[in-house]
């Protein structure tokens, strides 16, 4: 019995260790602080924007070691972090208006090896920190909303069953959205909406105003209490859901009071993304043309009642009507593309209501403008009396199309600027329109919870375990126990280019825990084997017949033991969060990682090294 591989079998075991190793390579080449400065919506950076910073940094005298224009972004390298945080504050100050200053560190990979797509392993907040956000929901927002859509199904109600008002329109106390005021004509009319409307709606306080014929129609506090708490929640599984796109792992999202959401991101690269993806409250409107009001009475102050003045990116102005037809709340999926022209679109697809909300709005409108129009509220530096952050509504049109047929749940809209534009666009109407505007009241960056001391004391706690268990070997195994550590190195850097190279991975302590864990279990296949080809021997057999042996009777115990593990680190993940599921990722890559190495890998070496020898005794 030879104990010999064929050749394409000892070359696949070498490549397999060998990409690992070139993908566990930029681990070894550390992160430098970086300043990113990224264009918010509409806005380029460029060239001349890269000599403006340039410029300014070098008039403040902060030193940085690199500036490049990347990826339409500009990102600039300092020798240390208090050269990274001064240099954020000097640019934010001057351009936080038209661009996004946000802190990140930056991977020293060589550009070689950046080139095939090598990344170092992205670590979580316990171990290398990440960023932190602060966000605040407008509850006012949130109310007023409530009572927006208030008066879309009061309006419907009345149409229904044929009871005629004047008008219904949300009522305000003291800059606050306080209810929804219908004023009618006649007496009669007044009595047919409150019998019909207070029967309908028990959460909600009718007054009945005879005198004036006008009906309020308040929110009760149980009511007002579970709006803010359905924005808060819902908002928070929105972001949840931008998380997600964005492709982070092991994000921690949660409430923080009765309006604040904390939001951390574990290694995360693309900070001034997160930061306009997470603040961005973004969704859009149809509304169709008014062609009957005059553009020019507009222009000059003169709007309709019934409509109202917007213009797009370019300036251009268009007079639409205030009914909205369809708003992004139906919206169930979302994706960029590129129509006959090649002019970037938005591929959406609605919901059963919105498709058919959507098909009467437009089935009597053939032939007639429509536009598409992008609202977006965005936080200013002001707060009102009862201390909450002021937000501003921005609404743009993104485009005016006529309407050919009637549309249904499948629809595209076009003019939604560049190819990235679009895409984020895609992304936020897909992850989901926040229920009311939140803003960023707080950013920073965060330490390690553990401290850098901890850190390093648990990573040489790591390597001491290691040390022992290869100095274990090398007495115990001999030759055999140098073949069993070259497997265990190879593990580890299987380990370690596995987790840099899938996407949104991150090193967790937990994590840590799971490859120390892999590493015991790997020494102990090696052990089964070699205490087996022991065994073979003491029975008299011949050196090859007992190598063969010895794999080959351990190997059905090695695989009935890293099965069951398997199939618990796949439980732990599916049912886990956070912590835990980084424990199970490292756990599952290590057991199948530690399978091929302490099996195939020391198989490959030991038929090289006494394969096919004629041999009396092993060095085991």
């Amino acid at each position: 019995m030879l104990n010999k591989y064929p050749l394409w079998k000892t070359l696949m075991v070498l490549f397999i260790v060998a990409i690992g190793a070139l993908y566990a390579l930029p681990n070894i080449y550390g992160k430098a602080p970086s300043v990113q400065i990224a264009g918010l919506r509409g806005v380029e950076v460029n060239n001349a924007m890269l000599d403006k910073v340039r410029t300014d940094l070098t008039s403040e005298k902060i030193k940085f070691t690199k500036i490049t224009l990347e990826k339409g972004q500009i990102l600039v390298r300092f020798p240390d972090t208090a050269d990274q945080i001064h240099a954020r504050d000097v640019l934010h100050d001057k351009y936080k208006e038209n661009y996004s200053i946000a802190l990140n560190l930056t991977p020293e990979t060589p550009e070689w090896l950046a080139a095939i797509g090598g990344e170092p392993m992205k670590l979580g907040l316990d171990l290398s920190g990440g960023v932190s956000f602060l966000m605040e929901v407008n509850m006012k927002e949130a109310i007023a909303k409530a009572y927006q859509s208030m008066i879309g199904d009061f309006r419907n109600d009345l149409r229904n069953e044929k009871i005629r008002y004047r008008s219904i329109k949300e009522f305000s106390a003291i800059d606050q959205a306080d209810g929804v005021k219908i004023v009618f004509r006649k007496p009669e009319d007044l009595k047919a909406a409150y019998e019909l409307l207070k029967k309908r709606y028990r959460d909600y306080i009718f007054l009945e105003n005879k005198n004036q014929l006008n009906l309020l129609v308040r929110m009760t506090e149980q009511k007002l209490k579970e709006t803010r708490e359905y924005a808060l929640q819902q908002n928070i599984t929105i972001i949840r859901n931008r998380v997600n796109e964005l492709g982070v792992a092991e994000p921690l999202v949660q409430r923080q009071g009765k309006k604040n959401i904390i939001i951390e991101l574990p290694g995360v690269q693309d900070t001034a993304k997160a930061k306009e993806i997470l603040n961005a409250t973004a969704t859009i409107e149809f509304k169709m043309v008014d062609q009957e009001g005059d553009l020019g009475n507009a222009l000059k102050g003169r709007v309709p009642g019934s409509s109202q003045l917007l213009y797009s990116r370019d300036g251009k102005p268009t007079l639409v009507k205030k009914r909205i037809m369809l708003t992004g709340d139906h919206i169930i999926d979302a994706n960029s593309g590129f129509d006959e022209y090649s002019r970037p679109q938005v591929n959406i697809t609605l919901d059963s209501a919105g498709g058919s909300k959507f098909s009467n709005a437009t089935k009597n409108n053939i032939g007639k403008p429509m536009a598409t129009v992008f609202i977006e509220y965005k936080g200013t530096d002001k707060k009102d009396k009862d201390g909450n952050l002021i937000f501003k509504k921005h609404e743009e049109i993104i485009s005016v199309a006529t309407i050919q047929a009637r549309l249904g749940k499948k629809f595209r809209i076009t003019g939604a600027g560049t190819i990235g534009e679009a895409h984020d666009l895609a992304l936020l109407l897909r992850a989901g329109a926040l229920i009311a505007p939140v803003s960023i009241v707080e950013e920073r960056t965060v330490g390690p919870t553990l401290g850098a001391e901890n850190v390093q004391v648990g990573f040489q706690a790591i390597m001491l375990g290691f040390g022992l268990v290869v100095i274990f070997m090398l007495v115990y195994y001999r030759a055999f126990g140098l073949v069993a550590n070259l497997a265990l190195v190879a593990n580890l850097v299987l380990i370690v280019g596995i987790m840099s190279l899938i996407p949104g991975a991150t090193l967790t302590l937990p994590g840590m825990a799971g490859i120390v864990l892999t590493v015991g279990m790997a020494v102990d296949a090696n052990v089964l084997i070699f205490e087996r080809i022991r065994e073979e021997m003491r029975e008299g057999k011949t050196v090859q017949k007992a190598i063969h042996q010895g794999y080959e009777a351990a190997m059905s115990t090695i695989f009935d033991a890293n099965i069951t593990t398997l199939i618990a680190a796949l439980i732990l993940f599916t049912i886990g969060a956070g912590p835990i599921k980084g424990f199970a990722i490292t756990l599952s890559i290590g057991i199948l990682t530690s399978m091929f190495t302490a099996v195939v890998g020391t198989r490959a070496v030991v038929n090289i090294i006494w394969g096919g020898k004629s041999l009396k005794t092993l060095p085991i």
